[in-house]
């Protein structure tokens, strides 16, 4: 008799455990959702929310950068180029400063290294792109003489942060880079 008490206590409790958690979900059913539909019912721009020193995609202000190469040096995967080089007259030439988004951890040692903040993280994080070859981010389109170190208190104005990255991923932040012929589309309409 006492194996038949047991069997059935056993599929009591079997019972009482199930409906405990069936009571936790079915609860969840009655309370109103907190899921905010992100991108569309946002009552401010995602960027205003994040804290002023989070880790967005990196942009370089040139105008500021010495091409003194810290950042590249500090970088643990090595996604920043930095190549410098001589003109005609033997001059110092900025001639390459280029970040591959697609390898960047975004740990920001590079930020610290830094001794002229050219290089910061932005607030912006959605620049997805359909290829990876795309988030290679060129910031100098000529060779150009590095800026000389500024001396305190002449630093030279900051950009506002992500108008840099902006300009230079065209088309990953905005929204008809989504449809099937986007800026980074490959040609014949694939993404």
């Amino acid at each position: 008799m006492s194996a038949a008490r047991e069997y059935f206590a056993a599929i009591r409790r079997a019972v009482f455990s199930l409906a405990d958690g069936l009571s936790v979900t079915v609860s969840y059913l009655l309370r109103r959702p907190v899921t905010i539909q992100y991108p569309d019912r946002t009552a401010q721009p995602v960027q205003r929310l994040l804290p002023e020193r989070s880790r967005g995609l990196l942009e370089v202000d040139v105008e500021r950068c010495t091409a003194c190469g810290l950042c590249a040096k500090t970088c643990p995967i090595d996604c920043i180029v930095v190549e410098t080089g001589k003109d005609a007259a033997g001059a110092r030439l900025h001639t390459r400063m280029d970040v591959d988004l697609g390898r960047c951890m975004f740990c920001g040692l590079c930020v610290e290294a830094c001794p002229t903040g050219a290089i910061r993280h932005s607030r912006e994080f959605e620049g997805g792109m359909a290829r990876v070859e795309n988030l290679l981010v060129r910031f100098l389109d000529a060779p150009r003489p590095p800026a000389k170190p500024p001396k305190k208190g002449e630093e030279p104005p900051e950009k506002p942060a992500g108008s840099i990255i902006r300009s230079r991923l065209p088309g990953a932040f905005a929204p008809a880079r989504r449809c099937a012929g986007g800026p980074d589309a490959k040609p014949g309409g694939a993404a």
